[in-house]
């Protein structure tokens, strides 16, 4: 394993072990994968940008999760522009949650059109087959997933809505529904902050908050100020019951672009998860790098809790 002095994650020396010569058809670029661990093995729904510059979701599966990916020859989900106008112009970043409430995998995406991007829902039993709810939440919103129970008879959602002044930052929101289909209750989670911090002109949800004995654990992306935005990795936990309670959050990010791979794509200096798996105290990060291939960061879920428990990890203040 590959890690950089600071970090907390480490890259798999196999990285990129996703990139578009693993594709059975043409596309631009394959990254930003939502993923989950169903049936004994590792589900990715790649977001393909095709050549057009729209994007699709592409189903890979693996019995490690690291190597050996066995890629659907042609696209998983497709935008269906004709029947949803808001997908015009693809759907990307997808997040999967498992309701076992409901036996079904919710999907969270970003669907795309003229009106902006905007946060819609689908599910499914056998990722072959997809119910659209349609859109969730009105643009301009993206980074979106769901928690997999509910509080108080609600499902509860994370997202990050964009006002019209983006000089106030784009913060994390939650939102609550009783149904998945109608949405209310929202206020901010976590705020993009002010100055020069590494999470201070944007931030927004990586992968699906995670459980823990100690809470939900949240990953999140953040850019700070500058001509040229970095996309970096940090931590924050929310209360078990009480989604809303930030408990703590981390002043300093965990990972960030160091490698060719990371610092050199379609878009430079990214490095942005849609998803992870967990085996026990092993965490597995995929993410996309540079918004052109896919790659995979490794982590232990006591560490990060333990770095965020520590009194010598810089908090920010107020938490939330």
């Amino acid at each position: 394993m590959i890690r950089a002095p600071g970090e907390l994650l480490s890259r798999d020396p196999g990285n990129p072990i996703l990139t578009t010569a693993d594709l059975a058809y043409p596309a631009n670029s394959v990254f930003n994968p939502a993923a989950v661990r169903a049936r004994d093995e590792t589900l990715l729904l790649l977001r393909v940008e095709d050549q057009r510059g729209v994007s699709h979701f592409t189903l890979a599966r693996s019995a490690d999760g690291v190597r050996c990916w066995d890629i659907a020859a042609e696209p998983t989900l497709l935008p269906a522009p004709e029947t949803f106008p808001e997908e015009r112009f693809g759907i990307e970043d997808a997040r999967i949650t498992y309701l076992e409430e409901l036996a079904t995998y919710a999907v969270a995406y970003t669907a795309y059109s003229d009106v902006g991007p905007l946060v819609s829902l689908a599910l499914t039993d056998d990722f072959r087959s997809f119910d659209r709810l349609g859109p969730a939440l009105p643009p301009e919103n993206k980074d979106a997933a769901l928690f997999p129970t509910r509080f108080d008879g609600r499902w509860a959602m994370l997202h990050r809505p964009v006002t019209g002044n983006r000089e106030h930052g784009a913060h994390i929101w939650i939102a609550f529904s009783p149904d998945l289909r109608h949405w209310s209750d929202h206020r901010v989670l976590l705020r993009a902050r002010d100055g020069g911090a590494w999470d201070a002109r944007k931030i927004g949800l990586s992968a699906p908050p995670l459980l823990t004995d100690e809470g939900w654990l949240i990953l999140y992306h953040g850019t700070g100020g500058g001509p040229r935005p970095v996309y970096r990795l940090g931590l924050a936990l929310l209360d078990r019951d009480d989604p809303t309670r930030v408990l703590r959050r981390a002043d300093e990010w965990i990972f960030g672009p160091h490698t060719p791979y990371e610092r050199e794509g379609d878009v430079e200096n990214v490095v942005f998860p849609c998803g992870w798996t967990r085996d026990g105290d092993d965490l597995r990060i995929y993410y996309g790098a540079a918004d052109t291939c896919v790659a995979l960061a490794h982590g232990s879920v006591s560490e990060l809790l333990g770095w965020l428990r520590s009194p010598e990890t810089p908090m920010v203040a107020g938490a939330s």
